[in-house]
């Protein structure tokens, strides 16, 4: 099997994970994708294969075979879930050799294109094989690609064993998308000393740093009263929503910001005069502005709350993930060696901030420094996803080459 053969199998199954859904995994496909991986990985006789019986998750290893000298444990993780943003049941990925970097027409019946003028990034891959979507559902390769690259690389050091490395550990997980992913993740049954998730962007792109996060939910208890008699009465809940959201900094939205800007951005908002909802999350590299963005939050909750008499407006507001490169700094030689692995590799790497976050962002704190790097893959969570395969191809090679230089 090719590693595009193992990439295609891997995205016809539906993965979709749901965040309403108090579950882990919260779909049966997810499931399904991992009793997959876990067969796949005992019939090529990989000698230490386990499952988690409840949760799904697979966990694999290749014992050191240096025992002259310590060499610490790497890990490598990546997600099989997709976003629920958009539908990923039956794709029908299409490859495309010798891509000549213009437009791509994936649905000329729904007149659905991959413009250049809205995705010019893409041009770089001209005369590379790309795997898009026929424009009716994503493609997963968030974070299938990421799964192929660590099976190839895994699989490779298994059927070699004249290649020097310490121990090799890999985990598949699952609810990545939903926040959830780590829930339940074995950090000491894993048994790498540090970690890296394969679930990023284009060849290159490495990341020791996340946004600092939380996540806000605020309701409203209006007052309903006929509009004709509502003068000094009525309290409209949406209402409330809007005149709360004009409290906050109004370029301080995802839609204004960019590199290390955070930002406040408003996910989801509903209601009538009788109730409202919203919810909202909050997002910063530095940890002082993390800080200072959710008192401003908070203030604005005060004040719109008594600007209405009080007990209108109500807010929960918490944590969800760090800046991991808190506990990344320890710890140099992590980020060092995957970038000079890269380098090795004829890649320039391209390190900066992630504009969000990843389950190393929570490994990170439970233990495991887990940085986070590239796959190939782009405009994810939609009908525009794509995977180049020649990246694809040099990613494994990068994860081989990381492999060999922790054993130096």
């Amino acid at each position: 099997m090719t590693a595009l053969e193992r990439f295609l199998d891997y995205v016809s199954f539906d993965t979709m994970s749901i965040e309403s859904i108090d579950a882990y995994p919260s779909t049966p496909g997810q499931r399904e994708l991992l009793d997959h991986l876990r067969s796949q990985l005992q019939e090529a006789g990989v000698p230490d294969v386990r499952q988690d019986a409840k949760y799904g998750c697979v966990y694999a290893s290749i014992p050191s075979n240096c025992p002259e000298r310590t060499i610490p444990a790497i890990g490598f993780i990546a997600h099989v879930d997709t976003s629920e943003a958009m539908s990923g049941k039956d794709p029908k990925p299409r490859v495309i050799e010798n891509y000549d970097g213009e437009d791509i027409v994936l649905n000329e019946e729904l007149g659905v294109v991959t413009r250049m003028e809205d995705f010019p990034e893409m041009r770089g891959m001209k005369g590379k094989t790309i795997v898009v979507t026929d424009g009716t559902t994503l493609l997963g390769a968030d974070d299938k690609a990421g799964v192929t690259e660590i099976m190839e690389m895994f699989l490779y050091f298994l059927a070699h064993p004249e290649e020097k490395h310490g121990t090799i550990c890999i985990a598949f997980t699952a609810e990545e998308e939903t926040g959830r992913g780590v829930d339940h993740f074995d950090v000491a049954g894993f048994g790498a000393h540090f970690a890296y998730t394969v679930d990023g962007g284009r060849l290159g792109d490495i990341a020791g740093e996340t946004f600092n996060a939380a996540g806000a939910k605020l309701s409203v208890k209006g007052r309903s009263v006929h509009p004709g008699d509502a003068c000094g009465r009525m309290i409209n809940a949406v209402q409330v929503l809007m005149d709360f959201h004009a409290r906050l900094p109004e370029k301080d939205r995802p839609e204004h910001t960019k590199d290390r800007e955070g930002f406040f951005h408003l996910t989801e908002m509903s209601g009538d005069v009788e109730s409202a909802k919203a919810e909202y999350i909050i997002r910063d590299h530095d940890d002082a502005k993390f800080e200072e963005r959710k008192e401003i939050f908070a203030r604005a909750v005060e004040e719109t709350d008594a600007a209405y008499g009080g007990e209108v407006l109500f807010c929960k507001l918490e944590d969800q993930y760090y800046n991991m490169g808190r506990r990344l700094e320890p710890h140099p030689e992590v980020m060092e060696k995957a970038m000079k692995a890269m380098r090795e590799c004829g890649v320039e790497p391209d390190n900066k901030p992630i504009r969000g976050g990843t389950d190393g962002s929570r490994l990170s704190f439970l233990g495991l420094p887990c940085p986070n790097l590239c796959t190939g893959g782009g405009n994810f969570h939609g009908k525009h996803e794509y995977l180049c395969v020649d990246e694809m191809l040099t990613t494994i090679e990068i994860l081989k080459a990381l492999v060999r230089e922790w054993a130096l």
